[in-house]
């Protein structure tokens, strides 16, 4: 009776030990594939949103005149008759400020009176 018992003990052991860690779907690989499962789910969540998103720009840049008239002016300085394009260099300095494109230079720090004691 007590071997039986033994026994009995020995292989309940030995089945929650291959449940958990042992076989191709262990209580551990189960766990690493739930997490994988909400780590793959968030970045589809994201993969998604930016579909919609993009497909929305899709859709103003084929149907939105006003989208498309922004990006003709941005881009390639189009406009329309009896409008007028004004272009200023980036390069030329403002003529109201001083010569060196209004910064002005920084002081040089006072420097420190000298130590007495060192030599």
């Amino acid at each position: 009776m007590k071997g039986r018992f033994i026994l009995g003990a020995v292989l309940l052991s030995g089945a929650t030990y291959f449940a958990l860690f042992g076989g191709e779907y262990s209580m551990l690989e189960i766990a690493r594939i739930r997490h994988e499962k909400g780590v793959e789910k968030t970045r589809y969540e994201a993969v998604r949103l930016e579909v919609t998103r993009l497909q929305a720009r899709v859709d103003s840049l084929e149907n939105d005149v006003p989208t498309i008239q922004r990006i003709a002016r941005e881009r390639w300085g189009l406009i329309l008759p009896g409008e007028r394009l004004y272009r200023f260099d980036a390069k030329t300095p403002d003529p109201t400020t001083a010569d060196s494109g209004g910064i002005e230079p920084a002081e040089a720090p006072p420097k420190p009176p000298a130590d007495p004691g060192r030599r």
